[in-house]
């Protein structure tokens, strides 16, 4: 199973871990984690530091790429405390003139370790029940040209090709 789950100190060491596995923070496409400031430090201290500026989302468009946002982390299992992180999931409220072409509303990431099990398709879809909660109906999701993996994922969630802009496949997906 995958759940998403609002990241959590009592986790740390599963996140810790999760960032090792993805060899950094440059790895962590979709994590939305340079919408914070600074790079996450797999630390105890750092997951709290984390953990923290993800429970206030930015109040406005701040310097042309950040929106109000949920942060949310993947896991292996139900949501259970004991359950492994697996990855991350960024959910923007809004579109400003960059995610409209590039970001999208949802960016995701799975570690390399936790890929090729559903943990990616899952989570999108519960991203995107996330986000019609919001009210938002229509969800943006973009990768990369080339990125055959997120692809597939995309459009397993019944992601429909807009266009292709700047190297990034845009995808709509009704919610």
């Amino acid at each position: 199973m995958t759940a998403l789950v609002a990241p959590d100190t009592a986790r740390w060491e599963s996140w810790a871990a999760m960032i090792r596995d993805f060899g950094g923070t440059t790895e962590m496409h979709g994590s939305g984690h340079w919408f914070l400031e600074g790079d996450p430090v797999p630390t105890a201290e750092g997951c709290a530091a984390y953990v923290l500026m993800t429970e206030v989302t930015a109040p406005a468009d701040l310097d042309g790429t950040r929106v109000p946002s949920s942060y949310f982390w993947i896991t292996d299992g139900t949501g259970a405390p004991d359950d492994e992180v697996a990855g991350f999931l960024h959910l923007r409220h809004g579109l400003n003139d960059f995610l409209l072409e590039e970001g999208g509303h949802i960016g995701y990431s799975v570690k390399p370790s936790a890929r090729r099990r559903g943990h990616a398709t899952e989570a999108l879809r519960l991203g995107v029940v996330e986000a019609a909660r919001l009210g938002i109906e229509r969800v943006l999701v973009t990768c990369d040209e080339d990125n055959d993996a997120s692809r597939r994922t995309i459009e397993a969630n019944g992601g429909e090709l807009e266009d292709v802009r700047n190297g990034k496949r845009r995808y709509w997906i009704v919610s």
